[in-house]
C-alpha cells in the first residue's frame, strides 16, 4: 500500500467546541473595535480568512483590518485567553490511534487558525498522533482547497514524499470538505457527525460516509480502500 497522508478536520469531526471560536471572535472584535460584533457569517466547512472577512464586512470594518484581525486571534488563542471545555466526538481518539497504529501519518487540514486548532485539540485529549506542523489552516486561503495545496507541500517537505492524488485522504463532516478533496484529486471520508446528514454527504460526492468515528475498523478500512 501507497503511503498515505490523513488530513482530519476538526469541528465536529474530532471535537465539539461549544462556540469556542466564536467566543474568541467576539473578544477580539471588542478589543480592536470597542463594541459588540454584528453578527458571525457562516462557519461550516469555511476557513477562518473567510469567515473574519465576512464578518468584518458585515459589521462594517473595511477590509484592510483583515490581517491585524487574523494576528490578534492567534495571539489570543496561544495564550489559551478564551475559557471553554472541548469534548472529543465518540471514536475520535480510538480511531486517531488506530491509524497511527497502523503507521498512517496524521495531521489537520482545518478552517481554524493554528493556534486556535492546537487549542481545542489539546483541551479535547487529542493532540497525540497528530503532526499539526504538517497541516494546513485557515489563515491559509479563503477556499479550502488551496489548503489541501498546501497542506501536500508541507507534508512533503517534512516527510519527504509526494501525497499526490489518493494518497491524501480528507476526513471531513461538510460537502466543503468533500468539495476541497474532490478538486484536488484527494480521496475522502466524510462523517455525519455535524450539520450534514449522511446523504447530503453522498450527494456531494464523498468516496466514503460514515455516520460517525465509532467503529474503529471501519474507519480504518475507509481511509486504506
Amino acid at each position: 500500500m501507497a503511503e498515505l497522508l490523513v488530513l482530519w478536520d476538526v469541528d465536529y469531526t474530532l471535537v465539539s467546541a461549544d462556540g469556542l471560536g466564536t467566543r474568541l471572535y467576539e473578544v477580539v472584535f471588542r478589543e480592536m473595535f470597542g463594541r459588540e460584533m454584528t453578527g458571525i457569517a457562516p462557519k461550516a466547512g469555511r476557513t477562518d480568512r473567510a469567515i473574519a472577512g465576512d464578518t468584518l464586512a458585515l459589521a462594517g470594518v473595511p477590509v484592510s483590518a483583515l490581517g491585524p484581525f487574523l494576528t490578534a486571534l492567534e495571539r489570543l488563542a496561544e495564550a489559551g485567553g478564551v475559557p471553554g471545555a472541548v469534548r472529543p466526538l465518540p471514536g475520535a481518539a480510538e480511531a486517531i490511534g488506530a491509524l497511527a497504529a497502523a503507521g498512517i501519518r496524521q495531521s489537520v487540514l482545518t478552517g481554524n487558525i493554528r493556534p486556535l486548532a492546537a487549542l481545542k485539540l489539546e483541551r479535547a485529549g487529542l493532540s497525540e498522533h497528530l503532526d499539526l506542523a504538517a497541516g494546513a489552516y485557515g489563515d491559509v486561503h479563503e477556499v479550502r482547497a488551496e489548503l489541501v495545496t498546501a497542506a501536500r507541500a508541507t507534508a512533503g517537505r517534512r516527510y519527504g514524499v509526494a501525497y499526490e492524488g489518493p494518497a491524501t485522504v480528507l476526513i471531513g463532516d461538510t460537502p466543503l470538505d468533500v468539495a476541497a478533496a474532490l478538486a484536488t484529486g484527494a480521496r475522502v471520508v466524510a462523517v455525519a457527525t455535524g450539520s450534514y446528514d449522511a446523504a447530503s454527504l453522498a450527494a456531494a460526492g464523498a468516496h466514503v460516509v460514515l455516520p460517525d468515528l465509532t467503529d474503529t475498523g471501519r474507519v480504518l478500512a475507509a481511509v486504506t480502500g
